[in-house]
């Protein structure tokens, strides 16, 4: 199983997808496009992509101009029924890629917050395990309108489309299900000054939403994760 990951930021790492990959005895790819690495010409040499998320927003091609050559290899997995997963910044590529409207700004959440799923959920093999509701880590400004072919799988108040699925295993997941406690923990060390400047207590509040939310959220997180690598 070799499975292209690509990093669209600094920190911005696999954690527990990256678990369940080397469970299942993966052989990680990883392409950082930000930083001038290529991306393949198209999906024949691997037989999954993951795209990660990052603090740029979906329609930055100027900042991120390899933006319109992912799209495209998204499509071209997807064309290959190759499974595909996007989270958050990946999530809103992956609605674009596939005809969906990027909204910049107009969903912001930050922190542990709780996400239902919805009835058609109840039959996905990535999501059928999971609660009906849980919480989960979010970190995100925008969000998207799904594509017209696209199964609506997860919401919240703030963000109605958390989840979809597009065919067989094209995922977007809006929230962090990879970001578990030392990961949240770390982006908190890591971006402290940013986080600081919206949410100016969080460091207060680390500790008792991490005891509150980290092991149900942690154990949701790993279920996905599990899950989708078992559709590739």
């Amino acid at each position: 199983m070799r499975v292209l990951v690509v990093q669209n930021f600094d920190s911005e790492g696999l954690g527990q997808i990256g678990a369940a990959l080397v469970e299942a005895g993966a052989d990680i790819d990883l392409r950082r496009p930000y930083r001038g690495e290529t991306l393949p010409q198209d999906g024949d040499a691997h037989d999954a992509m993951v795209v990660l998320g990052g603090a740029q927003n979906a329609l930055d091609d100027e900042i991120c101009p390899y933006f319109p050559e992912l799209l495209d290899l998204t499509r071209d997995f997807a064309n290959k029924d190759r499974a595909v997963l996007g989270i958050c910044l990946g999530s809103q590529l992956v609605a674009r890629a596939f005809g969906g409207e990027n909204r910049i700004g107009a969903a912001s959440e930050f922190g542990w917050h709780e996400v239902s799923l919805t009835p058609a959920a109840k039959t996905d093999p990535v999501l059928a395990a999971l609660p009906e509701n849980f919480p989960i880590f979010e970190w995100h400004d925008d969000t998207f309108v799904l594509p017209e072919d696209a199964v609506r799988l997860a919401g919240n108040d703030v963000a109605e489309n958390q989840a979809f699925r597009i065919g067989r295993a094209v995922y977007g997941f809006q929230f962090h299900f990879e970001a578990d406690r030392p990961m949240v923990r770390d982006w908190s060390t890591s971006f402290a000054p940013l986080i600081a400047e919206r949410h100016p207590d969080w460091s207060d509040r680390l500790d008792d939403e991490m005891a509150r939310n980290g092991p149900d959220a942690d154990a949701a997180g790993l279920a996905i994760a599990r899950a989708w690598v078992a559709t590739i």
